[in-house]
């Protein structure tokens, strides 16, 4: 839309998308909105801070999984570096855990990539007036996921466990002992209803709670 036709003040927008195509596709669709304006694009975590704190955005469009940093570790740096910039998170996975996470970190919005662009071009408006912005399904499914019952430790030791590592390498890792290791690992298999620690893993994965 020609730049005359759009409001006396747009609404500044950073998305971070890694996948090319789709974060175009998304900076030209919002762009077509006469209120709203993409300021800055990124596609890796690790961009998204600096790049707000030069072009100064009201809303950050955030991804969860991005190289270099999660859009989840990304909105936590944002609330205590940028905080006049609210978070808005858009991701395929709508997984309880990440809501759960996303809320933490201080978000201020959580939708899944599928729905129309005018939902997303709404729900920007919201957050900027100070709503909370959350997909109603995937509300339903947190409240009846219920909390993250892996302590931050148990989360650490199942990160560090992928691609084979062993638990003298998780140790190492983290400097911890190898039975603090073994220990983290049994809790979390038990709370997750799994039978080993690939398993466990996969399904912290699935609930978000990674």
């Amino acid at each position: 839309m020609p730049r005359d036709h759009r409001a006396a003040r747009s609404i500044r927008v950073l998305l971070a998308e890694d996948q090319g195509m789709l974060r175009g596709a998304l900076a030209l669709l919002l762009g077509m909105e006469a209120d709203i304006e993409v300021v800055a694009q990124v596609a890796a975590g690790d961009a998204i801070v600096d790049a707000a704190l030069t072009h100064r955005p009201d809303v950050a469009l955030l991804d969860i999984e991005l190289p270099g940093m999660s859009g989840l570790d990304a909105a936590a740096r944002l609330r205590d570096e940028a905080p006049d910039c609210r978070v808005l998170i858009l991701t395929t996975f709508g997984r309880p855990g990440y809501l759960r996470r996303a809320m933490e970190a201080g978000a201020a919005g959580f939708l899944v990539k599928d729905g129309p662009v005018e939902d997303l071009a709404a729900a920007i408006r919201r957050v900027l007036t100070g709503e909370t912005v959350i997909d109603p399904a995937l509300a339903a499914a947190a409240l009846s996921a219920g909390p993250n019952p892996l302590t931050a430790r148990e989360c650490d030791v199942l990160n560090a466990s992928t691609d084979g590592a062993t638990v003298a390498d998780i140790a190492t890792k983290l400097h911890l002992s190898e039975s603090t290791v073994r220990n983290y690992l049994s809790s979390a298999i038990g709370k997750t209803g799994t039978r080993n620690r690939t398993e466990a893993l996969r399904e912290a994965r699935q609930q978000g709670w990674l």
